[in-house]
């Protein structure tokens, strides 16, 4: 990761505030889909007298818990937020007007609410009620929290991360299918909290038939640190010719199931899916299979902002041949498999090395015997990435 930017006229002390009101929100990340992950911190006289994050889509927003134990301290402190207050009324009052009621005399803001309904509201109710505002604090860290809310505001399109478990020659599976297990159960149980983060996991049929998998999440909320029910992903399976029976293993967890198919009215399964209660949707057919730009965008269409793709080399291949994909996750185990084993992902080969897709590591981390690799394509000047 690159060094901490700060902007001018912020001091160290805002800095550290700041920080505090970024780890709030991040215990947010499993449950507040589709909301951003927000804290809030309010400190009076170099003194923490309110803390807050948002837990839950309908829930109480970060100010609120904030002001709420803040109480008559609130007034003359200064509220650092991860986000700009809301200035909309929606499941929940808006946030700005409450801060300047209870008379905070400056808020400073991680980033502009890209979302139209804020857009600058937040901050111009702020600033005509008297209170002083000053934003771009710790932006890059608030953006990357936030960074399937913000894709799919500004992009029109989740975030889209392709989760990968290989061997140190980068194989996923024997010649004969074989890939249980690669890695070993930590790196298993790492990915649980991955897809826990998630608003949708992405498949092709064949991994579903091939694996009987469920793509649910299978930790209990003690584990994540939330209250209340887990939220399970939307499970989202690629599947154009249909094939998926409704008695497959991925219907015998909780959890709604979306199917992109050509035809949502062919194939022999059509009354058993619908009966399940599955969500069939056509999209058209591209060149290497469905079209998932299409697929993308009726995702956003439905609140999606994070999308985990856990699938077969083919379709894992497609999502970065065609510049899809904004994080790439490789639970590399330290074994090998030989070059007969399948590949990890199906892409075309350059012609050139300098024709060939680069990426930047973000992160590396080791979990149990494996190791963890955190990668973003590196864009170019002209947005493709390599």
């Amino acid at each position: 990761m690159s060094a901490e930017f700060v902007p001018a006229g912020f001091s160290p002390e805002d800095t550290r505030w700041m920080r505090e009101a970024l780890a709030l929100a991040e215990r947010g990340i499993t449950t507040t889909q589709p909301n951003p992950r927000v804290g809030c911190v309010i400190v009076q006289a170099g003194e923490v007298v309110g803390r807050g994050f948002h837990a839950r889509a309908g829930g109480p927003h970060a100010e609120v818990f904030a002001l709420q134990e803040a109480g008559d301290r609130a007034n003359g402190a200064t509220a650092y937020v991860t986000l700009e207050p809301c200035a909309h009324v929606g499941r929940t009052p808006a946030c700005a007007p409450q801060l300047a009621a209870a008379g905070v005399r400056r808020v400073v803001t991680a980033m502009t609410d890209p979302d139209p309904r804020v857009a600058g509201e937040g901050h111009g109710i702020l600033r005509a009620a008297g209170v002083q505002v000053e934003t771009g604090l710790l932006e890059s860290e608030a953006r990357w929290l936030n960074r399937g809310f913000l894709s799919r505001i500004e992009r029109g399109r989740p975030w889209v991360t392709v989760k990968i478990a290989q061997s140190l020659d980068g194989r996923t599976a024997l010649a004969n299918g074989e890939s249980r297990w690669i890695t070993g159960e930590a790196a298993r149980r790492d990915v649980q909290f991955l897809r826990a983060r998630h608003a949708a996991i992405l498949t092709g049929v064949d991994t579903v038939l091939t694996d009987d998998a469920r793509l649910n999440v299978r930790l209990s909320p003690e584990e994540l640190a939330i209250d209340g029910a887990v939220r399970q992903p939307l499970r989202v399976v690629l599947d154009s010719g249909l094939r998926l029976p409704p008695f497959a293993p991925i219907f015998d967890v909780p959890g709604d199931v979306c199917i992109y198919t050509r035809d949502v009215d062919a194939g022999i399964h059509h009354d058993g899916l619908t009966a399940r209660g599955v969500q069939l949707v056509a999209a058209p057919q591209a060149d290497s299979g469905l079209d998932l730009a299409f697929i993308l965008r009726d995702l956003a269409q439905q609140d999606i902002s994070e999308v985990l793709v856990e699938s077969g080399p083919k379709l894992a291949g497609a999502f970065v041949d065609q510049g899809w994909v904004d994080e790439l996750i490789i639970y590399q185990a330290p074994i090998l498999l030989g070059h007969k084993a399948q590949p990890c992902l199906a892409l075309p080969s350059p012609d050139r090395l300098d024709g060939a897709q680069r990426w930047q590591i973000r992160e590396t981390l080791t979990v149990g015997p494996d190791l963890r690799i955190t990668l973003v394509p590196i864009i170019d000047s002209s947005g493709a990435t390599g």
